[in-house]
């Protein structure tokens, strides 16, 4: 149920940010409408302008089946890329040109994809990839490349990624 009403604290989360908010607002629509196959073929011209619009427009892969927790902020949208298995928690910020997804496996597979806890706040040019947790309260600086877990409490910084308690 709080992800129906997360529109209200995503709406706040990007106060001051009308693409955050457009993008956000259209996002918790089309996330609801997906629940039945039938919502989802009787707006599917919806589900279709989302993807022009969100993606191709705006330039922010966010697939309407990601789920993400309420008070989520978009600092500067462009080239943002979150896989659809990506779970995140209440209150996250993600900036410009960050990269959300799973990675190969050797065996041709794929990993799942990364899962954030509560006010997590990802720098620009950050690419966090695999099965990887972040705990709660992290900040992953920008162009940070996170490949192994963060624990709650900490910065994650550099390319490999190095975890640094919060001061």
């Amino acid at each position: 149920m709080a992800v129906r009403y997360g529109i209200f604290q995503d709406w706040q989360a990007n106060h001051g940010n009308p693409k955050g908010r457009l993008v956000m607002a259209f996002f918790r629509l089309v996330h609801m409408l997906r629940a039945s196959m039938a919502t989802f073929i009787l707006f599917l011209p919806l589900f279709l302008l989302y993807r022009l619009l969100v993606e191709w427009v705006l330039c922010i892969e966010l697939p309407w089946k990601t789920r993400i927790g309420p008070g989520f902020r978009i600092d500067h949208g462009q080239a943002l890329v979150v896989n659809d298995g990506t779970v995140f928690g209440a209150g996250c910020t993600v900036r410009n040109s960050t990269t959300i997804g799973n990675k190969r496996l050797k065996d041709g597979t794929y990993s799942r994809a990364p899962i954030f806890g509560d006010r997590v706040d990802i720098g620009a040019n950050a690419v966090v990839i695999g099965p990887v947790t972040i705990g709660n309260d992290v900040s992953i600086g920008a162009a940070a490349v996170v490949v192994k877990d963060v624990p709650p409490g900490h910065v994650a910084i550099g390319n490999p990624a190095r975890n640094v308690p919060k001061p």
